[in-house]
């Protein structure tokens, strides 16, 4: 026996190895988080409201029903009009901050920045104060400029044209994040030579930059079809005012009374598949070999002087960030601090009115913040700690089949929120399992929404670190859990940290799930925030938003 292999024999007896048990436990975790809903969902889809045995009139109900047809629909038109809106905006955009002398390139990406984490809903609330028919503030400048009577309108949100530019004003982030970072990537080495050969500019964006960065537009315009496919917040808010719905608003609305649960299941099936789709979709584009850059070192990205195009190329930057950061947020500041939402920002207007009601008058301020940051902090939390735990063992292959641990990891990416939602509500709202209208119906839920993104993040951490820097320490006689305590810990320190704070901003802005597994008492403040929206009271709402 070679000196090595008593090193490791020793180390081996020195501590127990919990690989195994942790496998075990792991993948039962899952299960019940990934599976159990799912399966609920089906089984509710092939059951009649009224009880008997299995049938296919909940999907022959589906079928025959317009109202349902046409949510589809007009769902599905939306999200491809979010899509390409998106694209249309976001891609030349990208190329500008990353490929030309444009001013204040790291400003605008970081605007985009907050543009991405701003919650959607938030932000349809924020173009209702903007353009509502009536009480918008742009209308109100329009009639007092012309001398128009109340009724006049320049501007429309709640319709769906409104309602597609409300969405991808926040969707156009993952298209610009995606685009800018393959334009960051690409070297210059292959423009070069076309320049060199006698190409003019635009014959080498056509034929060299763009192929190369195709791949990352087609997967963000997907991103985008995805995100705007499965969201209830922004159609909620702006949809259902002008009157139609798209398939998430119906699926919620199946469950007001009188609920028809076997039917809002059987809804929810076909969202389900077309998220596979998509997903599988974007990962068939992101994993082409086509326009793959081959070589090694490479030059820095070549950047273009923009030369007399600089403003107008300036104008167009800013008009974009004006509609997805500037308005949005200067309207809900502003709201916040008037007494109404056309009052004028001066010194008379201001008033402190909103944050007296929201935080010392309205009674369920103090119990949702206190909960939102509890499940917040717990999911990120959880979340953080199982993450971590799989990805170990997935990326070091301790354990035969862990493999099936990253599956079970990844798959709530294709459950889309509102779907989720509804296979939870089936699993623990009955006498079995009475868990609807409790905090651990809803951390359930946040484990099961976050867990990808927290599993993907410490992947790649954990991908970074070489496994021989554990078999070292494991040679030196230290333990499995010794190892990674010493050694791997401080190298994945700032991963799970920035894991962590993604995990619980995600938290604490999520609503298509929640709105459906909360009970007539609001809970969260992002539920609250759609409640206050019902009743009107956009200042109190923007105070929460802040």
């Amino acid at each position: 026996m070679t000196m090595t292999n008593t090193a490791e024999v020793s180390g081996r007896r020195r501590g127990i190895d919990f690989s195994v048990p942790t496998f075990a436990l792991l993948a039962l975790l899952l299960s019940v988080l990934v599976i159990l809903p799912l399966f609920w969902l089906v089984y509710y889809s092939f059951r009649s409201d009224a009880g008997g045995g299995a049938t296919f009139d909940n999907f022959v109900a589906l079928v025959a029903d317009p109202t349902l047809v046409r949510a589809y629909g007009l769902a599905v038109g939306m999200a491809l009009g979010v899509g390409i809106l998106a694209c249309l905006v976001a891609t030349p955009m990208a190329w500008l901050v990353s490929r030309t002398d444009l001013p204040g390139r790291r400003l605008i990406r970081i605007m985009v920045t907050a543009s991405f984490v701003t919650p959607p809903f938030l932000g349809a609330i924020a173009y209702e104060i903007i353009a509502a028919p009536n009480s918008g503030l742009v209308n109100i400048v329009y009639r007092s400029i012309f001398g128009l009577e109340r009724g006049a309108y320049l501007v429309n949100i709640y319709t769906f044209t409104g309602l597609v530019f409300a969405i991808a004003c926040f969707t156009f982030p993952y298209v610009f994040t995606l685009v800018a970072n393959a334009l960051d990537r690409v070297p210059s080495d292959l423009e070069d030579a076309s320049s060199i050969l006698g190409g003019k500019s635009m014959t080498t964006l056509r034929k060299i930059t763009i192929p190369l960065v195709l791949p990352a537009m087609l997967a963000g315009t997907l991103i985008a079809i995805l995100q705007a496919l499965t969201m209830f917040g922004s159609p909620a808010i702006l949809a259902l005012p002008a009157g139609f719905h798209v398939i998430t608003t119906k699926i919620w609305s199946l469950f007001q009374f009188p609920p028809r649960l076997g039917l809002a299941a059987a809804a929810a099936l076909p969202l389900l598949v077309l998220t596979v789709i998509l997903l599988r979709a974007q990962k068939s584009i992101l994993g082409r070999k086509g326009y793959t850059v081959l070589g090694g070192k490479s030059g820095t990205p070549r950047v273009t002087a923009l030369g007399p195009w600089k403003w107008p190329a300036l104008i167009f930057v800013f008009s974009v960030l004006s509609l997805t950061f500037i308005l949005p947020y200067g309207a809900i500041i502003k709201t916040a601090f008037t007494t109404t939402v056309g009052d004028a920002l001066t010194w008379e207007n201001l008033t402190l009115r909103h944050w007296n009601f929201v935080l010392f008058e309205f009674s369920a301020t103090q119990l949702a913040l206190r909960n939102t940051f509890l499940l917040g902090f717990l999911t990120a939390t959880f979340v953080t700690v199982i993450a971590v735990v799989v990805s170990y063992l997935v990326t070091r292959k301790s354990v035969r089949g862990s493999g099936f641990l990253g599956v079970l990891a990844t798959a709530p990416v294709a459950i889309p929120g509102i779907v989720l939602g509804v296979g939870l509500f089936l699993s623990y709202a009955n006498p079995t399992f009475q868990l609807y209208g409790t905090l651990w119906i809803l951390l359930i839920a946040f484990l099961t929404i976050e867990l990808p993104a927290g599993y993907q993040q410490m992947s790649s951490a954990f991908s970074g670190v070489h496994p021989e820097l554990e078999d070292a320490g494991r040679i030196m006689g230290a333990s499995r859990l010794r190892t990674l305590w010493d050694i791997t810990a401080p190298l994945l320190r700032t991963s799970v940290v920035a894991a962590w704070c993604f995990v619980f901003v995600g938290t604490i802005r999520e609503l298509s799930a929640t709105i459906l597994l909360t009970s007539a008492n609001p809970k969260l403040v992002s539920v609250i925030i759609y409640v206050l929206n019902e009743s009107g009271d956009l200042g109190a709402i923007c105070v929460l938003g802040i």
